[in-house]
């Protein structure tokens, strides 16, 4: 018997999930840039060259406290109260912190819900679509993804790497980086180029269409020899632009990105989890906040407003 055994984290599930891996029922176009029978993998020329200066940019969460809330009809119903973070790694010979923003919000879907102040915090009212903690964490996560597009909005940079996939056209030189696969885009003829590609290569592009349609290629990163998907990325970019462009953006990315490739021994989620989007992670979970702290504020709040404590 012969297997491998992924460096990523059980902590983070799989970079590839495989249950999940079904083809996607969107269309994609898989003849952009060469016809599908002379898809091979790439390596970008050797006259391309990393830009000078690299933004990444990520996003951070936390549930603070759960919480019932009175909807005026005597009944109770749930919410969290949340913090969340989104901020700008840049990298131009050395990484340092561009922009970081921090937010709270009581997530909830009752419609007369009102904001919770603390002593040293407030919690916003941010709905969500249902009572359900997977509408409550959709929410959040949805609010943080908007506070993540702020904020790369206001950045210039010739790349930006957004960690995850792209929510939608308007940032500027933008590439989404997506580190874990739930879906596989490729059909059955093309999809074995993933496995053959060696660091620093990457596929063909192609195009997907569905509620915004953007261009995609597989790249892989340096990595220990292990199953056929790993170290393997997918990036994004959006379908407005013009095709030559994409392809230059690709190579672009494909030779820049390996450099920043983390290790086994320094990050369990090696080497998909590129260092500065780590190193930006972990000042970002600095900025949150003291947990034990602000659920104490919580529980003082609404001691004073007459709830009692669950």
């Amino acid at each position: 018997m012969r297997y491998a055994v992924e460096a990523w984290a059980t902590d983070y599930g799989s970079s590839m999930e495989a249950e999940l891996m079904e083809l996607t029922e969107g269309q994609v176009d898989t003849s952009v840039e060469v016809p599908p029978a002379r898809w091979e993998p790439i390596s970008p020329a050797s006259d391309v060259e990393p830009p000078e200066k690299v933004l990444f940019t990520d996003g951070v969460r936390r549930i603070d406290a759960r919480v019932w809330i009175d909807d005026g009809t005597g009944k109770s119903r749930p919410g969290v109260c949340a913090t969340y973070a989104a901020g700008v790694m840049g990298c131009d010979g050395r990484a340092q912190l561009v922009a970081a923003t921090v937010e709270r919000g009581l997530f909830s879907a009752v419609l007369d819900a009102e904001p919770i102040v603390c002593k040293h915090a407030t919690y916003e009212v941010r709905r969500s679509e249902g009572d359900s903690p997977e509408q409550l964490w959709i929410a959040i996560q949805k609010r943080m993804a908007e506070l993540e597009a702020t904020i790369a909005r206001g950045q210039d940079a010739e790349l930006i790497v957004v960690d995850g996939p792209l929510r939608g056209p308007g940032i500027p030189n933008a590439v989404g980086y997506v580190k874990t696969h739930h879906v596989a885009y490729l059909p059955p003829e093309v999809n074995g180029v993933v496995s053959r590609l060696g660091p620093g290569q990457r596929t063909p592009v192609f195009l997907t269409l569905g509620n915004w349609g953007r261009f995609s290629w597989y790249l892989r990163l340096p990595c220990a020899p292990g199953h056929s998907w790993a170290g393997v990325v997918r990036c994004e970019t959006t379908a407005d632009r013009e095709l030559g462009e994409v392809i230059a953006l690709a190579d672009i990315v494909t030779a820049t990105l390996p450099r920043f490739a983390s290790d086994p021994h320094k990050d369990p989620r090696a080497p998909q989890n590129l260092y500065p989007i780590a190193g930006l992670e972990r000042d970002l979970r600095r900025r949150l906040g003291d947990p034990a702290f602000l659920y104490r504020g919580l529980l003082v709040a609404a001691a004073g407003n007459g709830a009692v404590a669950s």
